[in-house]
Order: structure tokens, then sequence, then C-alpha cells
């Protein structure tokens, strides 16, 4: 049996505001996510956070729209697909192909939020939350494996860690959200460029829109730069404080 006591300290812990982090670890962390986001083997390995939003982005927007959701596959490759049924074209499949190189910026966004109000373990909770729900869709090994892995680092962070390790860990994976949301679309446009890519989420939007793909390159890298400018400055806040800047 779970006391009322256990039940009272479970919740101030999940729901309860942590200390204002340190301007400078709001600076290291971002300037660790940089790194991450602009080296080619970090980059290799954290991709696949990116790539987990992505194709979670595709699968919440096909939810949501009313289509049928079949199926997520996770690659070794940091590459990813999500099978949805309905119709081919119309606002539905729009918003499904919209979402995935949206998603990463935007989930960024969200946690910064909850930094921003030092929620910082019910953000790594809600992440845990969302990983487990993503687990029951998702149609090969490694993706299945990928999911726990990644949900597993996470939940042991939230749970042992001290808060100071936890806050560490949070806004440098808030800040890699939202930087790494910006290189996979210019990664996009380079291989399009090159016609490796004549299926990609921008192209697809081309075939059932009267707009060209690079229309919705452009679109993607204008929202996910504007998520950035966002969260950034919702991380900062901290900082800002310091500053006597109020936002």
């Amino acid at each position: 049996m779970v006391s009322i006591d256990g039940l009272t300290g479970l919740w101030d812990r999940l729901f309860g505001a942590q200390p204002d982090p340190p301007p400078l670890l709001v600076l290291l962390t971002a300037a660790v996510a940089l790194v991450v986001v602009s080296t080619r083997l970090p980059w290799r390995i954290a991709r696949n956070a990116v790539t987990i939003a992505h194709e979670g982005g595709h699968a919440l927007a096909a939810l949501l729209t009313g289509r049928r959701l079949r199926g997520i596959r996770l690659h070794s490759d940091t590459s990813g697909l999500t099978l949805s049924a309905g119709r081919p074209t119309g606002p539905g499949m729009i918003l499904t192909l919209l979402a995935g190189y949206l998603a990463p910026p935007l989930v960024g966004l969200a946690g910064a939020w909850l930094l921003g109000g030092n929620r910082i373990t019910l953000l790594l909770w809600v992440a845990v939350a969302l990983l487990l729900a993503m687990l029951v869709m998702i149609r090969n090994v490694f993706g299945v494996l990928s999911l726990l892995v990644t949900g597993g680092i996470v939940l042991a962070v939230s749970w042992y860690a001290s808060p100071q390790v936890q806050a560490v860990f949070a806004y440098t994976g808030v800040w890699f959200l939202l930087l790494g949301g910006v290189r996979p679309v210019l990664e996009l446009q380079r291989l399009r460029g090159r016609g490796r890519m004549p299926e990609s989420d921008a192209d697809q939007l081309a075939g059932i829109t009267p707009l060209p793909a690079f229309f919705w390159v452009t679109v993607f890298a204008l929202v996910n730069l504007v998520t950035l400018a966002v969260g950034a400055l919702l991380l900062a806040g901290p900082i800002l404080t310091d500053a006597g800047i109020s936002l």
C-alpha cells in the first residue's frame, strides 16, 4: 500500500519548482549542445533524439487529424518512417507531413517553457511518458531499443540524480532540441540539391499542394529559427533576471 505521505511526497517532487539554475549553467549547456550539433560524430549519435521527435511529430499530427496510425520505424542510420492511413491529400496529410521537421524545436520550446518555471523533474517525467506512449507504435527492434535506452536514461536521471545534475541534463537536452531542429533542414536542402531525397517531406508536400518543395523547406527553416529564438529567451531567463531585464 502507498501511504498518503508517500503520494504527497511524489506529487511535490513531480510538480514542485526547483531553484533557479546559475546563469553559467544555462550558458555552458547551450555551448555543449551547440558543439554536439556542430560536430560530426557527436551529432551522428545524438541525432537519434531528433529523429524520435521528428517521427513522433508525424505520428501525433496523424492522430490529431483523424488519420489511422499504422506504425513507426527508427533506423540505425538515424532515419525514420511513420506510416498512417487516410486521404493522400488534404489538410490532414499536409499537417502530418509538416509536423516532422517542426516537431524537434517545438518539443524543445515546450521544454524551455517548463524550465522557465523551474519544473525540471516534471519535464523529465513528461519526456518519459511521451517515449512510453510512442513505444507502443514502434514496429522494429532498433526502434524499440532506441526508445527503451533513451527513456531509461531520462528516468534514471529524474529519479536518482541530484537537482544539479537534473538541471544540467534537462537544459542540455532542451538546448539540443532547439538547435538540433535547424541542422536537419539544412541537410535536407543540401541532399535535395544533389537529387538524393526525391521523396522528402518537402517534396511530398509539393506533390499535394501548388507550392514548390523549396517553399516548404523555407517554412521549416523559418519556423525552426523563430522557435529557437523564443526558446532561447525562455531559457535565458536567469541571465536576464541577473541583468535586471524582465521578459
